[in-house]
């Protein structure tokens, strides 16, 4: 199946900006939902500090940051 718009599907590949500035505000759950290390957590932060600055997702990232540390333990 070709993507039209040469966007990766994998969510490993997935840059903070896509992750978080999606055409449609409810895939960004899902862009949070599929980080599953410190390395790209810290990179959506430090996108979303640098650009939207949202305080709602960066309390989404908190959460998944600290069930990241969680599932380390």
């Amino acid at each position: 199946m070709s993507n039209p718009d040469s966007q990766t599907t994998d969510a490993s590949e997935l840059s903070p900006e896509q992750r978080l500035e999606p055409p449609n505000t409810r895939l960004i759950n899902a862009g949070i939902a599929t980080i599953h290390d410190m390395e790209t957590l810290r990179a959506c932060v430090a996108y979303e500090n640098a650009n939207q600055n949202r305080t709602h997702i960066l309390r989404r990232l908190e959460w998944k940051a600290k069930e990241l540390r969680e599932d380390k333990e």
